[in-house]
């Protein structure tokens, strides 16, 4: 029901003497019972207030970062980390360089956040190009080191590269990935999932069926790759189901500042960039600011959306900057908590 549907509602009821009510007395008390009976959310989105209230606010998220390559991208990290922190995230995940490229670094980094932030932290593994007893080694090494979470993934195929002439002694999917770590110890695994399709996919529903591969044989959470519109995220979630795949599955966020990396970036994991899109950052080329201010509205106005329609777990791309991160969780209502001594 309108505002103005309510108001013509009440203008036309009387008390027991027949006296006219005053409507706008009518209405206030409409709104403490809808606030008595928790029913302020219903409200809101009649009013349609482009934020969530912190007293809503009821979700999971987590953030992922890179290993840094400098010392002032590592001053940047810890920054950002400090910052990122009193939202009390649920992890904080830590990516994983091709074939392994940034092995020592990831572990660095993940085995100090936790120690740091005391915030638990999740190593990217990858198993391309890596013998299992690489791999195995490296789980071995996080599970001594108190690491319990793993992102696990096949990783980026070299160029010119056969899966079918892998040697038997190598991983050469996520799903036997995931396989091996939980025989060596009882991870906690997330693994990735495509709401437009992964670039190397036949179809939607092979897509689907690697996925669900993935889940059998352990992984307890699927997070999604970057996507522009909610409803793509929202139509995949409801594929997944229908598919028998019943873990939660958490939807990427990247808020993006430049257009033309987006771009480049999308051809690779196969997302696509909508036209409004190009329409929006028009004219922000040498205006850096302004297109962070644009991309904090977009990504939180996303994830809002997400969140009405019942998304409950959010992982935010961070690009290692916490401001942008720490603007989209202030509009989805999530304040800093104090750590009890």
């Amino acid at each position: 029901m309108s505002i103005g549907l309510l108001y013509k509602y009440f203008n036309d009821k009387v008390d027991f003497c027949g006296n006219k009510l005053n409507p706008r007395l009518m209405f206030q008390g409409l709104i403490f019972k809808l606030h008595k009976h928790h029913m302020v959310s219903e409200f809101r989105r009649h009013l349609s207030l482009p934020f969530i209230l912190p007293q809503e606010a009821k979700m999971n998220i987590s953030f992922e970062f890179f290993p840094p390559k400098t010392a002032e991208m590592e001053e940047t990290l810890w920054e950002s980390l400090d910052v990122l922190s009193p939202l009390q995230p649920r992890f904080f995940s830590v990516t994983y360089g091709a074939g392994g490229s940034t092995r020592t670094r990831t572990h660095e980094i993940v085995t100090h956040i936790q120690k740091k932030t005391q915030i638990p932290a999740a190593a990217h593994l990858t198993c391309i190009q890596s013998s299992k007893q690489e791999i195995d080694e490296i789980a071995r090494h996080y599970w001594d080191s108190g690491i319990r979470h793993i992102v696990a993934l096949r990783g980026d195929m070299p160029a010119n590269s056969d899966l079918t002439l892998k040697a038997k002694d190598e991983y050469r999917f996520a799903n036997e990935l995931v396989e091996g770590l939980k025989k060596i110890a009882p991870f906690e695994i997330t693994v990735a999932g495509y709401p437009e399709i992964h670039p190397q996919a036949q179809s939607a529903e092979t897509d689907l069926y690697y996925l669900k591969k993935k889940v059998d044989a352990g992984a307890d959470r699927i997070i999604t790759q970057f996507f522009m519109n909610p409803e793509v995220f929202l139509r995949f979630r409801d594929r997944v189901a229908a598919a028998g795949i019943f873990v939660p599955v958490v939807p990427g966020i990247l808020p993006i500042t430049n257009y033309k990396r987006t771009l480049e970036f999308a051809k690779l994991c196969g997302a696509q960039i909508p036209l409004w899109f190009k329409e929006l950052f028009d004219g922000l080329d040498e205006q850096p600011k302004t297109r962070q201010l644009v991309a904090a509205t977009v990504a939180s106005e996303q994830s809002r959306v997400l969140f009405e329609n019942g998304v409950r777990d959010f992982h935010f791309y961070t690009l290692n900057r916490a401001d942008l991160a720490l603007a989209i969780c202030h509009m989805l209502g999530l304040r800093s908590q104090k750590k009890e001594h």
